[in-house]
């Protein structure tokens, strides 16, 4: 497979220095007992992370800990080829964008079932609190021949608790600016077969004025509040070795109010998200593991005008899967076959209103010598547009202890929402029904060292996204041209000294090929630094964060700044169990917009109390 890599020459600077720099890092002490961890996203069986050829991100509980009250969305948009818009204040609607693809081009996951409306095609990120979060795993890069629709920018799967080891009891509770308070607790553990857990959280805020330009016709000087709780709780028992049946839910909810016209009413937004999922695992010999799973989620939302109803929206996906793990002579090989189902409901009159999918896939994973091999193809039949076939190929060659490369290439779809087909007319907007699926053709190379203590990456990827749909400037959205999505991914997380250390620059560059314009709210350049150190029962964190200019629209004619944010974070062990912990975001009080005329936070501080058994 040939490619053609071609980049900006500052950009070619900036990937040089941070290379020269991982390469001095080399030298630095290893960490002792430094592990390689397990990922599932990838290949959706466990494998080493150092062992894949997907790009990866495996973000742990004590990271996610480290963010305070950041939103979910705030806290992806640190880690490598993410970038996010927010509308302004706690519990505004949010996206995620993965590799410079659409904000409905990155599935999301919550233990392994599908999350999102099928209505706007994006998952609910304000009612996703980090506090519920155990890990969360970033899947860069096509994976619909894994998962079907929507995974054309990559997966981010998210991981509530599992009881594991001697019961042990969490909490933590805090408050600060925009009178921000939250609090949450969980109980897990583990008694012979029997794995559970359970936690809940709450979190409320006065908020910031989300809207701060004063000519936007919506413009309301007032503060925009927020209040959300969750629940999540999983159970599992081990009926005999190999043989287990589990089950695990989330429910979150929460309401935001936000300025829209006429300004004088009182506008809010109620979001209910929920998901469970049923799970039975079986070893039926040796190298052959099966797991069924059912699973249902949802996503209710309502819209309120000084208290009265004005919409309704809920989504509802039901669905199941019956997946085969086999180890063979050469290889471990994955058979599944899957269905789901949608539908959607409220006060808007769709002319339709449910969708089936039916698919099956498989996929070979193998090492052989310094080589390692993956393949996978997957089939979606969908009930609206027919069957949508998709693969990949990727390839890794191991050079030494230290040293490895892979390529692969993949094919992705989307398929069009609810609102895209169905819409129906209203104030001159309706949804075309003869829409085809997006799609798209990836290709990745990329460079890894590794040794204790350190990893350091440079990845080069090129997507190509067809038959975009759009409703830009028209009354019915339509399949236009094609989007080029090409960028540099340069990274690096290890440890200098008594200090943790973590880099990430991307490059990106994600054009309109038939206009030759930038897609809107793409910065072409960001960069994500942190360096800490334990000192006794202190330790500490700083953070920076730059995002390059963006355009707000598509047609570039509406700038969005570049800007730089500064964070810090501390914690100091009290006693065994307990420790204070505080929380600055903006430090330097930053004036920055993700969307135009939308506020963002100034300094903002919080602090709070936290207790862990151990």
């Amino acid at each position: 497979m040939g490619v053609l890599i071609i980049m900006h020459r500052p950009f070619i600077r900036t990937a040089l220095a941070v290379a020269l720099a991982n390469s001095f890092n080399a030298f630095a002490a290893p960490a002792a007992g430094d592990e390689a961890a397990v990922v599932v996203t990838a290949t959706r069986q466990p494998q080493r992370a150092n062992e894949l050829i997907s790009d990866v991100t495996l973000i742990d509980r004590e990271e996610i800990a480290r963010a305070g009250q950041a939103t979910a969305a705030e806290f992806l948009a640190t880690q490598p080829g993410v970038q996010i818009t927010e509308n302004g204040s706690a519990g505004a609607a949010s996206s995620v964008m993965l590799r410079g693809a659409n904000a409905g081009h990155t599935l999301v996951l919550i233990d392994g079932v599908r999350q999102g409306s099928v209505t706007l095609g994006t998952a609910s990120w304000s009612r996703l609190p980090l506090s519920q979060i155990d890990r969360i795993e970033i899947l860069r890069g096509p994976a619909s021949s894994l998962y079907g629709s929507d995974a054309i920018g990559g997966v981010v799967q998210i991981f509530t608790r599992r009881g594991e080891g001697a019961p042990a009891f969490n909490a933590e509770a805090g408050a600060g600016s925009y009178g921000t308070t939250s609090a949450s607790g969980a109980l897990s553990g583990a008694s012979g077969g029997l794995h559970y857990s359970l936690a809940a959280s709450q979190f409320r805020t006065a908020g910031f004025n989300s809207i701060e330009n004063p000519r936007n016709f919506s413009f309301n000087p007032d503060a925009d509040g927020f209040a959300n709780q969750s629940l999540t709780t999983a159970v599992s028992y081990e009926m005999a070795p190999g043989q287990e049946i589990g089950f695990n839910a989330f429910s979150s909810g929460g309401r935001n109010k936000y300025d829209s016209s006429p300004k004088s009413a009182d506008y809010q937004n109620k979001i209910d998200v929920q998901s469970y999922a049923g799970t039975l695992r079986n070893r039926i010999a040796d190298g052959w593991l099966s797991t069924l799973r059912v699973g249902h989620s949802s996503d209710d939302s309502a819209n309120y005008a000084n208290a009265a109803t004005t919409s309704v929206f809920r989504t509802d996906q039901d669905e199941w899967s019956w997946q085969h793990d086999l180890r063979l002579p050469i290889g471990r090989v994955l058979v599944a076959v899957e269905g789901l189902d949608q539908k959607v409901s409220g006060t808007t009159a769709y002319t339709v209103k449910q969708r089936t999918d039916r698919s099956w896939l498989v996929g070979w994973n193998e090492r052989l010598g310094r080589q390692r091999f993956q393949a996978n193809l997957r089939r979606d039949d969908y009930s609206q547009f027919g069957v949508k076939n998709t693969g990949s190929l990727g390839w890794g060659y191991q050079f030494d202890e230290h040293w490895r490369t892979s390529a692969s290439y993949g094919k992705a779809f989307k398929a069009p929402t609810f609102n895209d087909l169905y819409f129906p007319l209203n104030y001159g907007y309706v949804g075309n029904p003869n829409l085809k699926p997006e799609s798209s053709q990836s290709r990745e190379l990329a460079l890894h060292y590794e040794r204790p203590g350190h990893h350091g990456s440079v990845t080069w990827y090129l997507n190509r996204v067809a038959d975009l749909i759009s409703w830009s400037g028209v009354t019915s959205p339509v399949n236009i041209g094609t989007a080029r999505l090409e960028g540099m991914t340069v990274a690096h997380a290890g440890r200098i000294g008594d200090f943790d250390d973590s880099v990430s620059i991307d490059y990106l560059d994600a054009k309109d090929l038939a206009t030759g314009k930038r897609l809107g709210r793409r910065a072409r350049n960001t960069a994500n630094a942190g360096i800490g150190r334990t000192l006794g029962p202190l330790q500490w964190r700083s953070e920076f964060q730059a995002v390059g200019r963006r355009f707000d629209d598509d047609a570039d004619t509406k700038p969005l700044g570049g800007f730089t944010l500064f964070n810090l974070q501390a914690s100091y062990a009290m006693a065994r169990d307990w420790s204070l912990f505080a929380r600055v975001n903006n430090v330097f009080g930053r004036k920055y917009e993700w969307v135009a005329d939308y506020a963002t936070p100034g300094t903002n501080l919080f602090v709070g109390l936290r207790y862990a058994s151990r």
